[in-house]
């Protein structure tokens, strides 16, 4: 390791050769891809990206990681950027579109990243991001169960998430303090919601889920819903008995 890791950038540098590896081996590469890098740190992972793939740009917020990556002989050719990931607009990439992203990205911006993908899925295919290990389970959950909720329902809508595998703290310097896991992100073929019904939707969902153990008829009381929708869905029930198409219904 060539550089402190800095807490303001929830910066932990991974260090182990087979789970870079693995990485790989999940991403599934080949000669016609496109990627985009979110956080390279040192670019252990960039170094073995970029032989395999057609076209490698990444993305960096820590200017003296920008520098010692366009040090690097062993990258020549990667697009380097300078700035933060949620300010990046992928059409603008110097690399062909769509897309696919991998990322060791700072946990502490994991939702605004799942929305900044979102927003910007048509230039993308498909993402693989390491995240906390309990984020994971929350972005997986079934309809029901502990783990399903706001998130769960809001990023459903638009995208199918699978957890890959889970990672260790030991395979990072400076250790985490939690376990991560390694996740697959798709695009929905038809989204559940429309772009345009975005804002009341996640209005309602946050709604439902700020009173969980309420039931609907209490926690959206404030919402005008009409009869028939309220004929369909029991209003007695509670929101995370719900699935992503009901709450879609509700708007």
């Amino acid at each position: 390791m060539r550089h402190y890791a800095k807490k303001k950038w929830g910066q932990n540098f991974l260090i182990d050769p087979n789970l870079l590896r693995k990485i790989i081996r999940t991403i599934g590469l080949n000669e016609k891809n496109n990627i985009l890098e979110i956080g390279p740190g040192e670019g252990v992972l960039t170094e073995r990206i970029l032989p395999i793939v057609n076209g490698l740009a990444v993305i960096e917020i820590d200017p003296l990681l920008v520098e010692y990556l366009r040090s690097l002989d062993s990258i020549t050719g990667c697009h380097i950027i300078h700035g933060d990931v949620l300010w990046l607009e992928l059409r603008t990439l110097p690399i062909s579109k769509p897309v696919k992203i991998v990322g060791n990205i700072p946990y502490n911006i994991t939702s605004p990243i799942l929305f900044w993908l979102i927003e910007q899925r048509e230039d993308w295919s498909e993402a693989y991001l390491m995240v906390q290990k309990e984020m994971a389970l929350r972005l997986t959950g079934r309809v029901g169960t502990k783990s399903y909720g706001r998130l769960t329902v809001m990023t459903g809508a638009f995208l199918d998430i699978k957890k890959c595998f889970n990672i260790p703290p030991e395979v990072f310097v400076p250790r985490p303090k939690v376990d991560s896991a390694f996740i697959k992100i798709t695009k929905k073929e038809k989204p559940i919601i429309n772009d345009e019904q975005f804002e009341k939707f996640e209005k309602l969902v946050k709604a439902a889920f700020s009173k969980r153990r309420k039931m609907l008829q209490n926690s959206l009381s404030g919402f005008d819903i009409s009869q028939s929708v309220k004929d369909k869905i029991n209003f007695t029930r509670r929101p995370e008995t719900l699935s992503i198409a009901e709450f879609a219904e509700l708007i």
